[in-house]
């Protein structure tokens, strides 16, 4: 007899970006799909000097089950790191979670009953679709500009449908790359006072800007708009910036929401990996991060400027987009000027056959997707090889 699956997942599909992995084992294609970071950028030495100081310092504790709230020092590290952007945060204020992804899932398990209303961005992160329909939600999409979302169509949609909460990327959104603005950003946290409505700030790429920093986080603004802070969840990663294979991430919200993350997560994995919260906690002890995160910023501000010139070289009008100020993707749109290809799903297959691949835009939207849209990461090729993959896609438009 077939196996009678649960029915929340007749709500949720295979994401399509991992579908158009099994695309790639042509010889020589070049990848603008993954929203990966680039290895070589790994602070191998110092992640490998941590990880022997966690082992040497106290083995038996980097190697035992753990607090489901995390380990108590990389709770303390992770305050004094959201303390050196602006954000004071107390080591009982946030938990450790299995990368930002879990506290997501974590968000989902706690807040959404089936049929609850929930506001992302148009278009947003294509897992947290998955995730929040997982558990029922009803997504409505908010609009999106160069700027981030839209504040005043923000504020017509809340007071619509009240929703259960609002998710957001405020910087280097994926895939739209949008900056939010300060002044946007004092109006989200006004809203989320105005209608009483949690606002939940993802932020794994904050802290790889380009030129100057960002404005602060949600999070570090909270304390100039009274009332907010209990109404804001801040969700963080080091997968971006250090490695994502240690699986580190964290959540910052008020205590109840922390408290039902915490039971919900002792169902799940318990705790996050010891050793992984060992290591991190001695990486960041160390100081090295500074220093990572420079190399980052140069080596990624690099790529995204040649990616930029090349599309504007090899693809002119065909294509809009704006120049990205920090993260890992470039969002752009086909025009079909000239009589060129205006579906990115077409345009997608075309760049395959010349060995290119990006993501088409459609699945990043919960509601009315935009089949003209696509994403490109510039993270894990060379100047060289973003050169020579935008050329391919020239020959493909």
């Amino acid at each position: 007899m077939p196996l009678q699956f649960a029915n929340r997942l007749k709500s949720v599909e295979t994401s399509a970006i991992r579908e158009l992995f099994k695309l790639l084992g042509k010889p020589g294609i070049i990848s603008f799909a993954g929203g990966f970071p680039d290895p070589a950028m790994f602070d191998v030495e110092g992640i490998r000097e941590a990880s022997a100081k966690a082992l040497g310092d106290d083995a038996g504790a980097a190697l035992q089950y753990g607090a489901t709230e995390g380990f108590q020092p990389l709770r303390e590290q992770l305050g004094a790191f959201m303390a050196s952007k602006g954000a004071t945060v107390a080591a009982n204020e946030l938990i450790v979670t299995t990368g930002s992804q879990q506290a997501l899932d974590l968000l989902g398990k706690t807040m959404i009953s089936p049929g609850d209303k929930v506001i992302v961005e148009g278009p947003t992160f294509l897992a947290t679709i998955q995730c929040f329909r997982l558990y029922g939600a009803e997504l409505i999409s908010a609009p999106v500009d160069g700027h981030g979302v839209k504040t005043d169509e923000l504020e017509k949609l809340i007071a619509e449908h009240q929703p259960k909460f609002v998710y957001l990327i405020p910087t280097f959104g994926n895939p739209s790359g949008a900056l939010l603005t300060l002044e946007r950003r004092k109006k989200v946290l006004e809203l989320a006072v105005k209608y009483s409505t949690l606002m939940v700030e993802d932020d794994p790429y904050g802290d790889l800007y380009f030129g100057d920093a960002p404005p602060p986080s949600l999070l570090a603004l909270s304390s100039t708009v009274p009332g907010s802070r209990d109404l804001l969840a801040h969700c963080g990663s080091l997968s971006k910036v250090l490695s994502p294979g240690l699986r580190v991430g964290w959540m910052v919200a008020q205590p109840e929401l922390l408290a039902n993350a915490v039971m919900c997560k002792q169902f799940s994995d318990a705790h996050t990996s010891t050793f992984a919260q060992a290591t991190a906690t001695q990486y960041l002890k160390a100081g090295r991060m500074p220093a990572t995160l420079a190399n980052v910023r140069k080596v990624y501000a690099e790529r995204a400027r040649a990616m930029g010139e090349a599309l504007t070289r090899e693809l002119g009008d065909a294509v809009e987009f704006t120049q990205p100020q920090g993260g890992l993707f470039f969002w752009a749109r086909l025009t079909g000027n000239g009589g060129k290809v205006s579906d990115a799903g077409v345009f997608a297959k075309r760049a395959i056959e010349q060995g290119v691949a990006f993501v088409p835009g459609a699945p990043f939207f919960a509601a009315n997707p935009d089949v003209s849209t696509f994403r490109l990461s510039f993270a894990t090729a060379d100047v060289e090889k973003i050169k020579e993959g935008v050329a391919r896609l020239g020959k493909a438009i």
